[in-house]
Order: C-alpha cells, then structure tokens, then sequence
C-alpha cells in the first residue's frame, strides 16, 4: 500500500489537571450542581472531573486545551472579586471559540470579554459582549459618531446600543438620550388599539423601556423620562429636530423608508452619537416600498467615522433554539 493510502490516526485523547488553590471559588468555577463545569463539557466535547482542588480534563488534545483556557479565565475572573453566572460561561465558550478559529495556540491566554474597554457598566448592572461580533460592535459604538448594527434578532443589538448610551449618558459625555423605532404596522393596525396617540404607540417602544428598566433604576429612570432626558419616541417624531449632544438610537432601522433614514440621519448635532439597528429579513413595509436601511448601507459604507457592523445567527444570545430556528428560516431562503 502507497505511504499516501494511509490513513493519520487520530490524535489520542490528552487528559490535563489544573489546580485551583482556592476552594471557594473553585465552587463558585464549578456552578451549581456543576453546571458549569457541564456546559463545558457540552460545548467542547470534553469530560471534567473534580478531584479535590483539581479539575482534571479528557478530550481532543485541541478541545481540552481550550477547556482549560476557559476554566483559567473565568478563575481569573472570580479571583478578581466577579461572579461567573452561566452567561459568563457562554460569553468565554464563544470568544474562546472565535479566538480558536484565528489560531490560537495550545499555552496562548484567552482573550477575557472585557479586555480593550469594551465593558459596559450602567446604574444596574455591568453589560459585557458575549461574542466576537458584539465586542466588535461596542467597541464600534464607543470609537464612531454613527454606528450601524445589522443582523437577526436576539444578538443584542438594541440592548447593547441602549447600554452603551446609559453608560455615555451617566458618565456625563451626552445630555439626552433618545430612543426611536418606526411604528410600522405588522399585521395590527393602531387604530384598533386602545387609548390615545402615546397608548397606541408605546406597544411599538416596549422593547425600548425594556432595556431601560435593565439600566436604570425605575425612580430614576421615570423621573428622566419625565424631564425628557430620556426621550422614546416614533419615528416621525423626529422631524424637524437637530440632536445635539445626545445618544440616539433607531431601531428597527428596517422599516424605515429611504425619505425617512435620511430625515434621521441629518437630525445629527454637535457632540452627539446615532446608532441604527435593524434586521434585513424582518421588513414589514409594504410591497414594494424600499428599505432605508439597505440604501443607507449602500451608501455610507465608504464614509470615515461610519462603523457598520455585522450579526449571524452564531451571535444569537436567546435561547439556544433561536439561532436553530434563524438558520432554518436563512437555508430555506436559500432555496427558494
């Protein structure tokens, strides 16, 4: 038989063991009933096992090495005095996995979310990316004064946005912040909703005040909204407005029309930031009637100081199943 006939045997499992000194937060490593050391487990294919302040590592020479990378970084993590909460775990899964596809090596020191300043912190809480697109994307918010996010839902666009812009505005870089969405209709029409013109609209906005309340305490975050500090408001609400030194955020940037992208995009005043959001397969606008998103792409990526960035289905930070699901809907596109 030829040399080039055989077949290279696979490579044989590695096992590694790493000492943790402190038991505590090797507990706090461990998660509940060990579920993080099993999330590990599932995304890597790899097996941990504890033994007293060890953790010991079987698997693919490759995937084991990564399990540990992982399990050092979050270590490094709790000993700085953070928590490490199952999101923690799939924020490092997924950045050690987009840093394994560049090349990193075996020994290499995986890439913490936080590092470059791209951390978020709020009245609240403190936000941090889950991905390689989403560090990209606030890193973008905070380097740009016009910042496009485009991608499938649940791939933080919208909150990360809204995020970025408490932070710029309690850090006293902005003096307002302003949340706007077109009020298309999809399937409901705003007459048959109840109320006046702020009751029919504000079913439109709720994802808005939903991030809101994540950020800001509800005492304040109503007193601002009563000052219009923090304005949410439609579309068409925005014309004949300059926004100066103001964080402004469209979403659903897809259900704009051209006239109206560009009636927003020249609202941008002095010491202002304008982000746009939206979901290129999710246009509800009627037959025919263009997409002010894709004619701003179109015609705005050559421009300095214009960051556009870009979501797939692997930055969806739902469920689980909802990346199944956008990839199922994306191949049956496909076909058709």
């Amino acid at each position: 038989m030829a040399t080039s006939d055989l077949m290279t045997p696979p490579a044989a499992p590695a096992e590694k063991a790493i000492e943790f000194p402190d038991n505590r937060l090797l507990i706090d490593l461990c998660g509940a009933y060990d579920a993080h050391l099993a999330a590990i487990e599932k995304a890597l294919e790899v097996q941990i096992v504890r033994r007293g302040n060890h953790l010991s590592i079987m698997g693919e020479p490759e995937a084991a090495a990564q399990a540990e990378q992982v399990l050092n970084a979050l270590y490094t993590r709790l000993e700085g005095g953070r928590s490490v909460e199952a999101a923690d775990v799939d924020s490092m899964l997924r950045m050690g996995q987009s840093e394994a596809g560049t090349g990193v090596r075996d020994g290499d020191q995986l890439e913490m979310p936080i590092a470059g300043g791209v951390e978020i912190q709020t009245r609240k809480k403190r936000v941090e990316p889950r991905t390689a697109a989403q560090k990209a994307y606030v890193q973008s918010l905070f380097d740009n004064e016009l910042a496009f996010g485009i991608g499938p839902a649940g791939t933080g666009k919208t909150y990360l946005a809204v995020a970025v812009g408490v932070s710029m505005f309690i850090g006293g870089h902005v003096d307002r912040i302003i949340l706007s969405r077109p009020a298309v209709e999809a399937g409901e029409k705003l007459g048959y909703l109840p109320g006046d013109m702020k009751d029919k609209v504000d079913p439109y906005m709720q994802p808005l005040y939903d991030a809101l309340n994540d950020f800001l305490p509800g005492k304040q975050l109503a007193k601002l909204l009563e000052d219009k500090r923090i304005e949410i408001a439609p579309l068409a609400f925005m014309r004949g407005r300059t926004l100066s030194n103001a964080f402004v955020v469209l979403d659903e940037a897809q259900n704009a029309t051209t006239m109206q992208m560009k009636m927003f995009l020249t609202r941008l005043g002095q010491g202002s930031r304008m982000v746009i959001t939206g979901d290129r397969t999710q246009i509800d606008l009627p037959r025919g009637q263009a997409s002010g998103l894709a004619d701003a792409e179109r015609l705005l990526g050559d421009i300095p100081r214009i960051g556009f960035n870009y979501f797939t289905s692997k930055d969806v930070v739902r469920h689980p199943l909802v990346a199944a699901i956008i990839e199922a809907y994306e191949a049956d596109a496909g076909h058709a």
